[in-house]
């Protein structure tokens, strides 16, 4: 984010983030709506990354709406009030920001990116699950994309029986990270995706959710940081490889090897070093030089 040097740090928000720090070229990281997927938990899935963070970059986490220390407004909700949600953050904080973010906070960040780009100094997003953006065309990932969404349909049931840590189970184990997920995860985790489930049935509630304007993305003049963990399921290397296309020479796409799709729980020190070095190479290639 650039703000001018003698800006104060950030601090506790009312979104329920903590900042740290007061060099130069601070980062707002939108922690995105959940572990695993980007929908379920809160900003303290990004704690193990931000003390390292916090060495080079001034960094904000928050919690979106509806989601833990975030109030919830009744009535159905849409990703573009989250995309304004960031947008607020970083206008009050100094814009423009570099935005790092995961799944569905990808996708938050990914449509904003598009829509105010002159907010984003640097972007980087981990496998947002923006299906809408593959198309009919490609055929060998179509089954996988419906078995996707069988799975979905089951959790999203759950869900709408009020049903909500079936529900998160569910999701845990049929859509991200398989058979027996759910009982490896300790109960801190469970009870957050638990009580932060009611929003995962609210955003596929917004008939957008999955979508996002490749032609408007392709304005955004900033660098970026595409990635993708070799342990993922199979549809989002095609999806990152759909907005890298969109974003030409500016986008980076990489692999990490090792790694699905919370790469800043399962490897924080490495996750944070390659964000850091991304951020450091690409200062004086954003819009705000």
């Amino acid at each position: 984010m650039c703000l001018p040097d003698h800006s104060p740090p950030c601090e506790e928000t009312r979104h329920g983030g903590t900042g740290s720090g007061e060099r130069p070229g601070p980062l707002l990281r939108d922690r995105g709506r959940g572990r695993p997927h980007g929908s379920w938990v809160d900003h303290e899935t990004w704690q193990r990354v931000v003390p390292r963070l916090a060495r080079s970059f001034r960094v904000l986490v928050y919690d979106r709406r509806g989601h833990s220390r975030s109030e919830r407004p009744p009535g159905q909700g849409s990703r573009r009030q989250d995309e304004d949600d960031l947008a607020s953050l970083i206008e009050i904080l100094g814009a423009p920001a570099h935005v790092a973010a995961n799944s569905f906070g990808a996708s938050t960040a990914l449509g904003l990116a598009a829509r105010r780009p002159e907010l984003l100094r640097s972007l980087t997003a981990h496998e947002p699950p923006l299906m809408g953006v593959v198309g009919e065309g490609d055929q060998e990932l179509r089954p996988v994309l419906r078995a996707m969404g069988a799975a979905l349909d089951g959790v999203l049931a759950a869900l709408r029986a009020g049903e909500d840590r079936a529900g998160a189970q569910r999701f845990v184990d049929e859509v991200v990270i398989g058979p027996g997920g759910w009982e490896r995860l300790p109960e801190r985790y469970r009870a957050t995706l638990t009580a932060n489930a009611p929003t995962f049935a609210d955003e596929h509630g917004d008939p957008d959710w999955s979508r996002l304007d490749l032609a408007r993305l392709a304005g955004f003049p900033g660098p970026a940081l595409l990635t993708f963990g070799s342990e993922s399921p199979p549809w989002f290397p095609v999806i990152v490889g759909k907005l890298a296309a969109a974003l030409g020479g500016r986008a980076r796409m990489r692999t990490l090897v090792g790694d699905g799709h919370v790469p800043h729980l399962t490897h924080p020190d490495r996750y944070a070093d390659d964000l850091t070095e991304f951020i450091r190479s690409s200062r004086g290639t954003g819009p705000c030089g």
